[in-house]
Order: C-alpha cells, then structure tokens, then sequence
C-alpha cells in the first residue's frame, strides 16, 4: 500500500461523504490514509457519529490535534497528500503559509516540496469565485505545483481520487 496524506475541512457533506466517497474508495485503490482533520471537521465528523466509521476505515489513527513533545509520530510522511474536501477558509490559510491547526500544518509544511504530489479539492460557494482574492489564492498554490479542482455537490467526491498519482 501506498502512503497518502488525507487532510479533509468542514464542509458540507463531511459527515456523510467523506468515508464512503473518500476514506474506503482511497484504501479500495491502494492507499493508506493517514488522515489529518482540521479542528472543526472533527468536531462535525465526532457530533454525527461517522468519525468512529471513518476511524474503523484506516488503519492509521485519525488525528486532528498535534502531538506533544516526546510522542511517536502517528503518521508516515507520505509524498502525496489529497486535501478533501477543503473549505474557501482553509484554501485561503495554505496559500497565505498559515498553519494554525495540524490539518494546515501538514501540508504547509511540504507545499512547493520537491517530490510531494498535493491535491486540494475544494467545495466553495458559487459566490466565492468574485472575492477579489480569491483567485490569487488559487494561483499562489497552483504555482507552488498544487493540483487543484472544485468539488460539486452533484458530482461524487471520488473524482479527487482520480487526479492522484
């Protein structure tokens, strides 16, 4: 199996989403997720009861907080790290090289890496695209070697999946 970094944000469809069209489909493909959450992507996952599922999914354990001084590092460090779904907030975070959760600490700290595939999936709301930074953002990350595609609550989640190594 093959490492992959998992970050995933609190957008809509998380908790019922994100196991079935991105945990099991991931592992279903050969890849081990190391799943990373921001703060409040927990917190709606733990609240509907699908962090347990999406927990029993990987073999890794799910982590959300960092860890402290002298802890085991609980994940690998992957080369190919898929950010799904991400929220406009987050986006926003990474491009700007702010980390102040472990979610956006994870790939900040390999963003621009030679040899690190990144992918961010992200679910905005239509209104975003004329938020007059919005699309540097996007440029400041695609420039940096970053793989990016909008999630549609139509279209099933998997597609991320596709646009991996």
């Amino acid at each position: 199996m093959r490492d992959l970094g998992l970050v995933a944000g609190s957008c809509g469809g998380l908790d019922t989403r994100f196991a079935a069209e991105l945990v099991r489909p991931a592992t279903e493909r050969g890849w081990r997720p190391a799943i990373t959450l921001t703060p409040t992507a927990s917190r709606w996952l733990e609240s509907t009861g699908a962090l347990a599922e999406v927990a029993e999914s990987v073999e890794l354990p799910v982590r959300s907080v960092s860890r402290l001084p002298g802890e085991p590092r609980p994940h690998p460090d992957p080369s190919v790290f898929l950010f799904a779904p991400a929220s406009a907030n987050s986006v926003t975070k990474l491009a700007l090289g702010i980390a102040d959760n472990q979610a956006l600490t994870v790939l900040g700290d390999v963003l621009g890496a030679p040899g690190i595939t990144i992918v961010v999936a992200y679910q905005i709301q239509d209104t975003r695209v004329f938020h007059p930074a919005w699309q540097r953002h996007l440029d400041t990350l695609a420039g940096a070697g970053v793989t990016l595609h909008r999630l549609n609550v139509g279209r099933p989640w998997t597609e991320a999946l596709d646009l991996l190594p």
